[in-house]
């Protein structure tokens, strides 16, 4: 099972010129080639006045599942280039169209290979990627006395609290990853002294999005 993954959490639009042909990136998280597909017809339908519309995508954990198009342009010069920019950030279920208003002046392969790869990059530039890490929810439950010790180990773990409530006892919760819950778990009980109280809960995942830490769906 994977334990984690780079993906895109939300998409966004790059654009990039050359010799007055646009390059239109738009950049779209995806679970399902269907989804994908779906996504890459409504780009079509959006720019259907447009010279071409090649796409690229990868879909699963591990990107078992890689596709591409050049939508009419010289053969290895749109969707392959396109697919290593994704491949080459290592994201999984994502997929971009890279949209081109030709503006007249021929490009030669050389020349569209670097268009279609940097339109690629602006249009991730402005998404935000994020990395899922499958782990649990662990809820710590303390006396005032042994929060302090609590938080530092959290801390030295590079561990955010997701959440906490403040009543005769403290109990926080936090974000694990699965292969670090144990020694976690252990650490806590060997600070504390065997006072805190420990449950981890389902398995989940979760990532760090705008500093925060944040559960999220499969």
């Amino acid at each position: 099972m994977t334990k984690e993954y780079r993906t895109v959490y939300e998409g966004g639009e790059g654009e990039v010129v050359e010799k007055k042909s646009r390059f239109i990136a738009s950049v779209r998280p995806v679970s399902t080639e269907e989804e994908a597909l779906a996504f890459i017809e409504t780009i079509r339908k959006k720019h259907w006045n447009a010279s071409h519309n090649c796409f690229a995508y990868v879909i699963g954990e591990r990107s078992e599942l890689a596709r591409y198009s050049d939508d009419g342009e010289p053969g290895g010069t749109a969707g392959k280039p396109m697919l290593d920019v994704l491949k080459g950030e290592a994201l999984c279920n994502t997929a971009v169209v890279v949209t081109r208003y030709f503006g007249g002046t021929l490009l030669g392969t050389g020349g569209l290979v670097r268009a279609y790869s940097q339109a690629v990059k602006e249009g991730l530039a402005s998404s935000v990627i994020i990395t899922k890490i499958r782990g649990v929810k662990l809820k710590i439950a303390t006396d005032y006395t042994g929060l302090g010790k609590i938080q530092y180990i959290l801390g030295q773990n590079g561990l955010k609290i997701l959440e906490s409530e403040y009543t005769d006892k403290v109990e926080i919760h936090v974000l694990v990853p699965g292969e670090e819950l144990e020694a976690v778990c252990s650490e806590i009980t060997e600070g504390t002294n065997g006072q805190a109280s420990l449950e981890a809960g389902e398995s989940c995942w979760f990532a760090q999005i705008g500093g925060q830490p944040a559960v999220l769906e499969g």
